[in-house]
């Protein structure tokens, strides 16, 4: 071409234009690409994105600019076309700002106008272990216990059938892994929240009144599970969202679970306080009392809230026990005087009631004129019903969270009280997003 190779510097000839040619092209496609994806970047991370794209699109045009240079006028339509480009992209990356700003504006007024909790998107459901508990929860509540079978197979296994659409609902089972049939009550859990949670149910909360396996919460000798961390690690695999219980074993135990699975460990205590406050117990004659060193915060609790909430400032008092094995006492000691009191025994559960009626004969041994016991959970196996009944106890009083044996039930020392109210409320307030815990301050 005549004239071109006077206008181009020398070590710059028609092959190198070539090459700089496709390296425009191949820039430029380059830049469009990164200009498209721009639009998919989080608008908290697009300002750090502008200058890198304007610095590819600067050094495109400076490029075009330079090749334009070395060959005179040969390349001055080639330069206006990416004058024109670096026109089009800035408009390109100026739109996928706007129209950034105006996505993140939708989304919070989605946000914003999210549709409010209703109580048409609750849905309760009991399994077999506390059907009467669960049939109270849902009359406080005003709504209907979920429709479902369950069934026992001749070979023992279980079978279960939601007969209600779950789809997008709030599912709350009331399920107690309580005796008899500790593990069956527990498969029927695990198997119920499985069933929701293959039914597209939106979120599952385990109500568990009674947390079976809690006593074992560490190991205490070598080569044993701590199947209280098992039985979590389960219940979370399932897929449950949140697990509700009453006076766990241990408190600790709420943190076997994961970050994303919330425990609320409810006290049970609340429902018992205003029986003892009708008892015409006096502040200066009144003990709590642990009946064994790890429970002496509960007591202590239990008699905060008596002073707080009906001005009973009673004492404190706690038993030492020594055991000689599992569900058997070797010997006790008092630390404490409780002679001349009236004395409430609080614990979170009564299994065979050997240590609360060796402890009810230790405090009437050293004095005490009335013994009384409250605990959240009455299982009272074996002969626990025939030790109350011979014991020095005036009366054991213990809620609902576990299904009374018959043998109970005739027992005249035996009270149980309702933890309907509280289950339900704490439902509630879970269910639209209330506090669980301004349950306990009032």
């Amino acid at each position: 071409m005549p004239g071109l190779s006077d206008s181009i510097p020398g070590h710059f000839d028609a092959g190198g234009y070539i090459y700089m040619s496709r390296m425009l092209r191949t820039g430029r496609c380059l830049l469009q690409g990164a200009t498209r994806m721009f639009s998919r970047i989080p608008q908290q991370l697009r300002s750090r994105a502008i200058p890198t794209i304007r610095s590819y699109r600067t050094s495109l045009g400076m490029g075009a600019l330079m090749v334009g240079g070395g060959i005179g006028g040969y390349m001055t339509e080639s330069a206006m076309a990416e004058a024109e480009l670096e026109a089009e992209l800035e408009a390109q990356v100026d739109a996928q700002v706007d129209e950034g700003k105006k996505e993140d504006e939708t989304v919070n007024i989605v946000l914003q106008t999210e549709e409010a909790p209703s109580i048409e998107a609750m849905k309760i459901f009991s399994g077999t272990a506390n059907l009467q508990l669960a049939q109270e929860i849902a009359e406080e509540l005003g709504v209907e216990l979920g429709k479902l079978q369950i069934k026992t197979y001749a070979d023992g296994e279980i079978g279960i059938q939601v007969h209600d659409n779950v789809r997008g609902k709030d599912i709350y089972i009331i399920q107690p892994t309580c005796p008899p049939g500790v593990n069956d009550n527990l498969m029927e859990l695990i198997l119920l929240v499985s069933t929701m949670r293959r039914a597209s149910a939106r979120k599952i909360t385990a109500v568990i009144p009674y947390f079976g396996y809690a006593r074992q919460d560490r190991k205490m000798q070598s080569r044993v599970p701590i199947s209280a961390a098992d039985v979590c690690r389960l219940l979370e695999s399932m897929g449950v969202d949140r697990v509700v219980a009453v006076d766990l074993h241990c408190g600790q135990i709420q943190g076997f679970f994961g970050p994303r699975t919330p425990c609320d460990n409810l006290e049970g205590s609340v429902v018992a306080l205003p029986h003892f406050a009708g008892l015409d117990l006096k502040s200066e004659n009144t003990i709590v009392a642990s009946p064994d060193a790890g429970g002496v915060h509960r007591a202590k609790h239990f008699r905060d809230r008596l002073k707080k909430r009906y001005g009973i400032d009673a004492g404190l008092a706690m038993i030492i026990k020594q055991r000689l094995r599992a569900n058997a006492v070797e010997r006790m000691d008092l630390v404490g005087n409780v002679e001349g009191c009236d004395v409430i025994l609080v614990d979170d559960m009564i299994d065979t009631a050997g240590t609360l009626t060796k402890a009810a004969s230790e405090l009437t041994a050293r004095g005490a004129k009335r013994v009384y016991a409250f605990a959240t959970h009455g299982l009272f196996n074996g002969p626990a019903v025939s030790r109350i009944s011979n014991s020095e106890l005036e009366q054991v009083v213990v809620c609902n969270t576990v299904p009374l044996k018959p043998s109970a039930l005739q027992c005249p020392k035996i009270k149980q009280l309702s933890t309907g109210k509280l289950l339900s409320e704490a439902i509630s307030r879970i269910h639209f997003k209330q506090s669980v815990s301004a349950l306990f301050q009032k």
